[in-house]
């Protein structure tokens, strides 16, 4: 057994998921309004995407099931110690990493969410999976919040929050990653920017659409 196989964490996950899949941001009117050439433009804004968020708040927007197995699956073939992840939402990826940190022996998830009721509820769904002791909230907007106080090493990133920040959170954790670290970006095609810099590997990465929704890089150099 494993801690994302086993109670607390996989009972905990089996619920959060069936909530999220019972509540879909189109209830939102908000969200449901909006054409679908409003919603990219507002995925691609780095100011705008604050009101659509906003307006999300009370939705979950997890990774899928597999993309949270991958997770798992990718921390502890690292053996990774020290994580960054950008937007926390509820917790559920949280809960994946952080639950691959334990079954390596320990370590540091820093995770970064501007929404304080996300926050909220994250902590608490990590205190109920007994992982809380392992991750550092960070609440606020993440070109502050994760700008400073990072790990020596970083082992592996996670992206999944406003899409049209990534080049720019990468660009903050970039000096810290270590040869062989991992970064996963989920819906990376709202930001070509990021694509363009993962894509390169003149600039020290290798990378690849592991599927529709993930890219999945390596640091190399």
């Amino acid at each position: 057994m494993t801690s994302l196989t086993a109670a607390p964490v996989a009972p905990l996950l089996d619920r959060l998921f069936a909530a999220a899949e019972a509540s879909s941001p189109s209830a939102s009117p908000a969200f449901a309004s909006l054409s679908s050439e409003e919603r990219y433009r507002l995925m691609r804004s780095k100011t705008a995407y604050r009101e659509l968020y906003a307006n999300l708040k009370d939705f979950a927007l997890p990774v899928s099931r597999e993309t949270g197995k991958l997770l798992y699956m990718l921390a502890r073939a690292t053996r990774a110690r020290s994580i960054v992840e950008f937007g926390t939402s509820f917790g559920l990826s949280t809960l994946h990493l952080a639950a691959a940190l334990r079954d390596n022996g320990g370590g540091q998830l820093i995770t970064s969410e501007f929404e304080p009721s996300k926050v909220a509820q994250a902590r608490a769904h990590l205190e109920e999976g007994g992982l809380a002791d392992l991750v550092e909230f960070r609440e606020g907007d993440a070109l502050e919040s994760l700008a400073s106080a990072l790990p020596e090493a970083i082992d592996l990133v996670l992206l999944d929050g406003a899409k049209a920040l990534y080049a720019d959170i990468l660009g903050l954790l970039e000096p810290r990653l270590r040869p062989g670290a991992v970064i996963v970006a989920d819906n990376a095609d709202y930001c070509p920017e990021y694509l363009e810099q993962v894509g390169s590997i003149a600039g020290g990465y290798i990378s690849m659409s592991f599927t529709d929704d993930v890219e999945l890089t390596v640091r190399i150099g």
